[in-house]
């Protein structure tokens, strides 16, 4: 029996192994502590889990209605002439009126994590994907929130937070240029 901690209970008899207790009460507190901590790192002053650091796509309101953006703003489109899985932008003319989203991107705030995913293109590139539509951006949209990329030509469409294209005209370009 070691009562060498000299601590009692509330009854007045020794405490058996104190230094054990005093230890595994210290590990204990320290857990917390580190648990505590992690949490913090995943969320901002307010309690809210942060957005991801590095690439990724978020959920925001426009006329079309809720869209998927990348991490600085900028609309992403699908094109219906793509297949699940592959791309069928594949020509200069249409890379350069549509670049690809390039790389791997993560979830941020109302986005289907299971529905993120990568392609590679025949061109060697990653390309990213939501609900297996590889995404691009339209050159012609100048900055965050534009969409004057929506409905050109009836086949470059925003996608809702579900992954389906928001068809139909919302914006109309102004030079009248059908982008591709």
């Amino acid at each position: 029996m070691d009562t060498r901690s000299g601590e009692t209970c509330p009854s007045g008899r020794p405490m058996l192994g104190g230094s054990m207790n005093r230890r595994l009460r210290m590990s204990l507190a320290l857990l917390g502590i580190v648990a505590l901590g992690a949490l913090g790192a995943c969320s901002d002053d307010d309690g809210d889990v942060a957005a991801p650091e590095g690439p990724h796509l978020t959920v925001t309101d426009t006329d079309a209605g809720e869209i998927l953006v990348d991490h600085e703003g900028r609309t992403v489109y699908l094109f219906t002439e793509d297949s699940p899985g592959q791309s069928a932008c594949v020509d200069e003319d249409c890379l350069s009126a549509w670049p690809i989203l390039e790389g791997e991107f993560e979830a941020g705030e109302g986005v289907d994590a299971d529905l993120l995913g990568t392609i590679e293109r025949d061109d060697g590139m990653t390309q990213a994907t939501y609900g297996d539509w590889p995404l691009y951006y339209f050159a012609s949209d100048e900055g965050p929130g534009d969409i004057q990329g929506q409905g050109v030509n009836d086949v470059w469409f925003v996608l809702d937070p579900a992954g389906n294209a928001i068809e139909g005209d919302v914006a109309v370009e102004e030079d009248g240029n059908s982008g591709y």
